[in-house]
């Protein structure tokens, strides 16, 4: 039995999702250190800009390979590296708490591989489905589509769980449809902006992935199909 006078009053958060935030936020401390002169000297003020051209996705790029057959790495990469690179320390900031809220949850279930396929493939999809329906603003950079495929595999416990105690479990889509309704009125209220699109496709992969990278989940579809 575990001594109560030594065991953590926290539970402690999976390596992975660590692993990811400190990327995600130590990139951003060192653009806002450049930023402001504290590191890099005067060249580093445009570090930022520099790494969304470089790493940030863009749809016209996109565009241009599907049209051209053309498929180079350094424009490949941009769909799993533009989730670590922000517009400000705010937009880093709110990626990283949800991140660490969400894959809080998801990490005590899922193994680390999980939870890291999950984000990075729910970004990356996220990205090309922005890719194929929204050509003008053309870039997307932030971790949003990727915490939202979390949100995905956070929906997906809880539908099965809800589906265990039978419960109705459309209740499960409550918080995607909490925060669609929030980028709605922000929309309204700020304009427009289609990254929503991205999120959305990401918080449907994570749904979907979840099925084959939850533990079981492939041994459970590889069943079902053999009996039918």
């Amino acid at each position: 039995m575990s001594n109560p006078d030594t065991e953590s009053p926290l539970n402690p958060m999976p390596p992975v999702v660590m692993a990811l935030f400190l990327a995600i936020i130590g990139i951003e401390i060192v653009f806002s250190l450049g930023a402001r002169g504290i590191v890099g000297g005067p060249g580093a003020i445009g570090w930022r800009q520099a790494a969304i051209q470089d790493y940030g996705f863009n749809a016209q790029i996109m565009q241009w390979m599907l049209t051209n057959h053309v498929y180079p790495p350094e424009h490949l990469m941009r769909f799993v590296t533009y989730p670590f690179v922000h517009g400000d320390f705010t937009h880093a900031l709110f990626v990283g708490v949800m991140l660490l809220a969400m894959g809080k949850f998801v990490g005590e279930v899922f193994r680390g591989w999980a939870v890291l396929v999950v984000f990075m493939a729910s970004a990356a999809l996220g990205a090309a489905v922005y890719g194929m329906f929204v050509v003008d603003p053309p870039w997307i950079y932030g971790g949003f589509p990727g915490v939202y495929g979390l949100i995905g595999a956070f929906t997906y416990l809880l539908w099965l769980r809800l589906g265990q105690v039978g419960a109705r479990q459309a209740r499960a889509f409550s918080l995607i449809g909490f925060l669609m309704g929030a980028q709605l009125l922000f929309s309204l209220v700020f304009g427009a902006n289609m990254q929503w699109l991205a999120d959305v496709s990401g918080f449907g992969a994570g749904f979907a992935l979840s099925f084959f990278v939850s533990p079981g989940g492939w041994q459970k579809i590889h069943a079902r199909l053999r009996g039918r």
